[in-house]
């Protein structure tokens, strides 16, 4: 294990579905730390704070704390204090996740407060709070100046009633609508995994990334000089595989199999 220092791993299609552990989740993730590699759970779920989520998994026998999770809001809420100090935003979220843009003192109007206009447009996870009244909404506030920042671009992720759309679709929407481009904070931005590879304190060359959107998750990893390792659970789909704009550096059937991975196949990675 000379070269392999760090493991970033995507949660939802990798770790768990539908916040229940995959088969050998638990297990392989724990064998990974006793090996004394450093992990990160990187995330672009919106629909918890990282404590929420560490407590889930935690319950669920998953040796992980907050500390060990980056999520798309926590991303969203440092770019926007560092970019945008003391902006107004206007939150467009399925979920709770006030705890964490708290956290670097992000202003967040009141979702009934149709009249200001905010600053930034903060789009994160789909779902029924995402009506053509609350769409309209935020193209009227993009139309009048305000910055339209995405927690990510996923078009679409699975749960345990199958696959579900997300915010992605509803982004490509806004940006043709309101001719502009969003500023995206989480996967698949080069930002988001170089504030994991901080966090973790390596460099790009020690880690690979796990996870079950090749776009999004690996080939992003890969142009930001990570290791890429693609799982066949959660999103994955053979077609999407076939029809990606490049090629993962590993492909393993699930998570359950990194370890293998990575005492196996050490020297290539």
């Amino acid at each position: 294990m000379e070269s392999v220092r760090a493991v970033l791993i995507d949660i939802d299609g990798v770790l768990t579905v539908s916040w229940q552990p995959l088969p050998g989740a638990v297990e392989a993730l724990r064998e990974i730390r006793e090996a004394g590699l450093v992990v990160a759970l990187v995330t672009n779920t919106t629909s918890r704070t990282r404590a929420s989520i560490a407590a889930t998994l935690a319950d669920a026998g998953f040796p992980v704390t907050a500390e060990d999770i980056l999520t798309a809001p926590a991303v969203t809420a440092a770019y926007l204090a560092e970019h945008w100090p003391g902006a107004r935003c206007a939150l467009l979220n399925s979920g709770d996740i006030r705890e964490d843009l708290d956290l670097e003192g992000v202003t967040v109007l009141d979702a009934d407060d149709t009249d200001s206009v905010p600053d930034v447009v903060v789009v994160g996870g789909a779902g029924p709070e995402f009506d053509y009244a609350a769409l309209d909404r935020a193209f009227g506030q993009v139309q009048r100046g305000a910055r339209l920042v995405a927690m990510h671009r996923n078009l679409y992720w699975r749960t345990d009633a199958g696959l579900r759309l997300d915010s992605g679709a509803f982004l490509v929407g806004l940006e043709q609508a309101a001719r502009v481009e969003a500023e995206v904070t989480g996967k698949p931005s080069a930002a988001f995994f170089a504030a994991a590879l901080a966090h973790l304190g390596v460099g790009a060359q020690d880690a690979v990334m796990v996870g079950d959107d090749i776009e999004s998750d690996v080939l992003a990893a890969q142009r930001a000089g990570v290791t890429g390792v693609l799982v066949k659970t959660g999103k994955y789909l053979p077609q999407t595989h076939e029809a990606a704009s490049g090629t993962p550096d590993h492909v393993i059937e699930s998570f359950a199999d990194l370890p293998a991975l990575l005492g196996l196949a050490q020297q290539e990675l």
